[in-house]
C-alpha cells in the first residue's frame, strides 16, 4: 500500500496537536500502519536541535539552519523509510511551519528557505518525482487573538509561544499564502468545539478519498 504524508499545520494555541490521537485511531481502526512524529525533532539529534530553536536566542538565519538540518535528519531516518513501507506519516508541523515562523513571522528571506528546502528535501529520484511534500496538509486556522487566550497560562511558554500577538497575525498571514496555490491544504475552521473541527477533518479526509466516511463526533 502506498505510504501517505499527512501534516497538521497552524499557529501556537490553534488545537492541532489535540487531534493527532484521532487521527491516528481512525486511520489504524482502517487498516493502516501509522508512523507519528513532529517537527522540529522526530529524531534524537532533531529532538536535541529543537530544545535549541525553542529555548534559546539567535538570528533569523542560524534558527533557519537549525531547523532544516533538523528536518533533513528526520526526513532521512523517519519520514522516508515509513512511506517506503506504505505507512501513514502523521507529522505535527513539517515545512510550512518554516515559511510561516521563521519566513513571515521573523521575517527572514523566503528565497533562502526555498534554497533550503531544495536541499534537504531532494534525494537521488528528486528529478523523477520532485521534492518530498505532504499528500495533505489539515490546516488549522485560528484568530490569533483566540490563540493567545487558549494559550495564556497552559503552561510555560517556549519563546514563540510567548511572542505577542502581531506576530502570531504575520505567521498566520505565511499560512495563508502558503495555503493560496496549494490543493494538498484543507483549511479547517478551527474556532469550534472540539467536535466540530473532528467532523471538519474526518470529512475533508474522507472526500478525498484517504479514509472511510465515518458517522461519529471525537474520539
Amino acid at each position: 500500500m502506498k505510504g501517505l504524508f499527512l501534516t497538521l499545520e497552524g499557529i501556537d494555541g490553534a488545537g492541532k496537536s489535540s487531534h493527532i490521537d484521532a487521527l491516528e485511531a481512525l486511520f489504524t481502526a482502517q487498516g493502516r500502519q501509522v508512523t507519528r512524529t513532529r517537527e522540529p525533532g522526530g529524531t534524537p539529534l532533531a529532538e536535541t536541535l529543537r530544545a535549541l530553536i525553542l529555548e534559546q536566542p539567535m538570528d533569523p538565519l542560524t534558527e533557519s539552519l537549525l531547523v532544516f538540518a533538523a528536518r533533513r535528519d528526520h526526513v532521512v531516518r523517519v519520514i522516508e523509510p515509513a512511506l517506503a513501507r506504505g505507512d501513514v506519516v502523521l507529522c505535527d508541523r513539517f515545512t510550512d511551519a518554516t515559511f510561516a515562523y521563521q519566513g513571515a513571522g521573523r521575517g527572514f528571506d523566503p528565497a533562502v528557505l526555498s534554497t533550503l528546502e531544495g536541499w534537504v528535501q531532494a534525494d537521488a529520484d528528486a528529478a523523477a518525482r520532485g521534492l518530498l511534500q505532504p499528500d495533505i496538509t489539515v490546516w488549522f486556522d485560528l484568530a490569533p487573538e483566540i490563540a493567545a487566550e487558549r494559550l495564556a497560562g497552559a503552561r510555560v511558554p517556549d519563546k514563540f509561544e510567548s511572542q505577542p500577538v502581531e506576530f502570531f497575525k504575520r505567521v498566520a498571514a505565511g499560512y495563508a499564502a502558503r495555503a493560496k496555490d496549494a490543493p494538498r491544504f484543507v483549511r479547517i475552521d478551527a474556532d469550534q468545539s472540539r467536535e466540530a473541527v473532528w467532523q471538519q477533518i474526518e470529512a475533508a479526509l474522507a472526500e478525498r478519498g484517504l479514509v472511510a466516511s465515518q458517522s461519529g463526533g471525537a474520539p
